[in-house]
């Protein structure tokens, strides 16, 4: 009976950065370690991304859709993940806590919106730590001389997408899982030296490829024209996936205010230089039509008769898969642990393990339910789904990140609210008809005729008439309004391009969150909100929460007297 009200009050109910950093963390009994710093977060985040997208997508999205251009699929992927990139360093530095994204979105976007991000994160990283396990179990194939499916369990009269079953991929989550259980800077350290490693192979491959380089392979650059090279960067967006992890490790940051930053865009940026290279080595070295879609540099390596190379690359690919598989299993579990802490999930999973410092139940959950999905799914399948999941969270943090600059209840006027919604409206919905356009037009023009100039009419005044309400303390997003409206306008053109499959699935599961919630993580978190509210009036001022929040505030202090 309560449930339109509870609805109506998270719906508009908004979190703010104190609860977020001080009473919301405190509920985990205990606290995180604070052992990173920005160089462990910039391996870290090469370690997240540099896996499975470059080493197999590359492959199959080169033969099928974009031909050499390739290349520029990843350019066009990596600008579109750089601005999301820029937008959560800003959130993380202000707001520094495990949950990520999810946290980030309570604060600007309210309860509501939230919980379905965070459904779908969870989603992101189940389906993306699966889709790497199965593509290590690929490469392991291969570095044992054999074909990339012979380690796997073919049963068939399954359904081809779900019958292909890998215990291998399950023996890697497990052995992974255990290392983030243990410790978060016995991670780091074993993320640093295998990505290492995984740099050198990296470089043998670029310079061992070009020396094999037939630049013919080039004349036909873009075989599927500008449409399937685009195509293929919503998919490669894949590659690029892991970065929000390390966003989820700012609570454990010495610095947030300088080290998220150069740990998160310096990352980001180097991938993107490798991935770059990677795809012209590959693209240069053997004709895209000629591409194998599970294991292309082995593949490649062995067409140009260097067949003993083919190993180098598979103990590369395998460290790489290594580290992105380690990140994923660290950071989904931080962002359960964050979403239990509210009470959304049950909060058993927010539990810190007191020797260890690390999320024990919810690294175990999440590997439980990684598992499964990795021994029955098809590669395909999962990379299509995922770009979905990150694109529409992504897009959300930009929009969440606007809000946050243009809107304080006690700033912000009513007719300022008016422009800014109106403006947020105009810069969505010309970014969906320009999404619209390009998904059922090749050559048609009048669509965009239409929605560029709406987009810049949106993302304009809102620079022009919205005097902005917050400015970031320690380190902020350059050139709002625009870059984050980019943000948004780049995303949601990109989910434009994913098949009609992966929506209806997308759909189904955003459908099974919105019963959940409505049936349970509305009513548990709204009750654990009252209560806290009640106790916090009754006993007024907690004396820890104080000294908590003073340890943040100071930090602020001590990092603007160093930036000066």
């Amino acid at each position: 009976m309560e449930t339109p009200y509870r609805l109506k009050d998270r719906l508009l109910k908004r979190s703010s950065d104190h609860a977020e950093l001080v009473e919301i963390k405190a509920r985990s009994g205990n606290e995180m370690k604070k052992t990173l710093n920005w160089w462990d977060l910039m391996w870290f985040g090469m370690g997240a991304v540099i896996g499975s997208g470059i080493f197999v997508l590359t492959g199959l999205e080169a033969r099928q859709e974009a031909g050499p251009a390739v290349v520029l699929s990843f350019v066009i992927s990596g600008i579109s993940a750089l601005l999301s990139v820029f937008c959560y360093t800003e959130f993380a530095v202000e707001i520094p806590v495990a949950g990520g994204s999810f946290a980030y979105l309570r604060v600007e976007l309210g309860d509501f919106v939230a919980f379905i991000a965070a459904g779908n994160i969870l989603f992101e990283y189940i389906i993306g730590n699966a889709a790497v396990a199965r593509s290590w179990t690929s490469y392991f194939a291969t570095l044992c001389n054999k074909n990339p499916d012979d380690f796997r369990i073919i049963v068939h009269n399954m359904n081809p997408d779900y019958g292909h079953l890998d215990p291998i991929a399950i023996a890697a989550l497990v052995a992974i899982t255990a290392l983030a259980v243990y410790s978060t800077k016995g991670s780091s350290i074993f993320n640093y030296i295998a990505t290492l490693l995984h740099m050198a192979v990296i470089i043998f491959i670029v310079i061992a490829g070009l020396i094999k380089a037939k630049p013919e392979n080039f004349n036909d650059f873009t075989p599927f024209g500008l449409h399937g090279m685009v195509n293929a960067s919503a998919v490669l967006f894949f590659a690029y996936v892991g970065f929000d992890a390390v966003s989820t490790m700012a609570e454990e940051t010495k610095n947030p205010g300088r080290d998220i930053p150069i740990g998160l865009v310096g990352s980001m940026t180097i991938t993107t230089i490798i991935y770059c290279l990677l795809a012209a080595t590959l693209c240069l070295m053997q004709n895209y039509k000629e591409l194998n879609v599970d294991a292309p540099f082995s593949v490649a390596f062995s067409a140009v008769g260097m067949d003993w190379a083919k190993y180098i690359v598979s103990l590369g690919a395998l460290k790489g898969m290594t580290t992105v598989l380690l990140v994923g299993a660290v950071g989904q579990a931080r962002y359960l642990t964050h979403i239990a802490r509210t009470h959304m999930m049950p909060p058993w999973f927010a539990h810190v393990d007191e020797r260890t410092g690390t999320p024990m139940n919810a690294t175990i959950s999440m590997l439980a339910a990684t598992a499964i999905v990795a021994f029955f799914t098809d590669l395909g399948i999962l990379s299509n789904l995922l770009s979905i999941a990150t694109l529409f969270i992504f897009s959300l943090v930009a929009l969440a990140l606007l809000v946050r600059r243009y809107y304080s209840s006690e700033v912000t006027t009513k007719g300022n609210q008016v422009n800014l919604i109106v403006c947020l409206v105009l810069i969505i919905g010309s970014s969906i008809g320009l999404s619209a356009s390009w998904a059922n037009s090749e050559h048609g023009w009048i669509g965009y005729a239409i929605f560029v100039p709406l987009w810049f009419l949106g993302t304009g005044a809102l620079w022009l008439f919205v005097p902005m309400a917050k400015k970031p303390k320690l380190w902020g997003v350059p050139l709002v309004p625009w870059l984050p409206s980019l943000s948004i306008a780049i995303n949601i053109f990109l989910l434009g391009s994913i098949d009609r499959k992966s929506y209806i699935r997308f759909a189904i599961w955003t459908g099974f969150l919105l019963v959940y919630y409505v049936l349970l993580g509305l009513h548990a978190s709204y009750d654990t909100a009252k209560e806290f509210d009640q106790s916090k009036h009754s006993s007024g001022s907690d004396p820890e929460v104080e000294k908590q929040l003073n340890k943040v505030e100071q930090g602020a202090v001590k990092q603007d007297s160093s930036d000066a």
